[in-house]
């Protein structure tokens, strides 16, 4: 692929959810980016480019945030799937990644989970449903 045709098509997917697994991580630790920055030795920018996958986190540069946010390197590769899969059958929509890149959606999928009875989580999800105007999913 060409610079130009890869400049169109926008950050590699993988690359997105990296980004987007150390911003979770970091915010979930309360970690601001310019603290995160200065224990890898970078620039806050740095930080943000690789949350957005503006920029490639190297792999020694990966390693080094895991150890600044206190997890694994495989914490970023979480809920990828198998690499032997099609590519991006396992990866989340575009949209779902802009969501989670927002202060709101961090928030949001670091919260929900915490809500113990699944059947209040249940009907807030259908709240949701009803503000945003979408059909009922299917029960399971």
């Amino acid at each position: 692929m060409d610079k130009l045709a890869e400049a169109e098509s926008g950050p590699n997917p993988v690359d997105r959810h990296v980004g987007l697994r150390i911003r979770m991580r970091r915010k979930e630790l309360g970690v601001s980016q310019e603290r995160l920055a200065e224990s890898i030795g970078l620039t806050f920018q740095q930080v943000q480019k690789y949350e957005r996958a503006a920029n490639r986190v190297s792999a020694s540069k990966l390693w080094e945030v895991a150890r600044a946010l206190d997890t694994s390197i495989a914490y970023f590769y979480e809920g990828l799937g198998d690499p032997g899969e099609v590519a991006g059958s396992n990866l989340p929509r575009q949209d779902v990644h802009d969501f989670l890149l927002t202060a709101e959606g961090i928030e949001l999928a670091t919260t929900f989970p915490k809500i113990p009875r699944g059947r209040l989580r249940r009907k807030i999800l259908d709240l949701v449903r009803a503000m945003a105007n979408e059909p009922d999913a299917p029960r399971a």
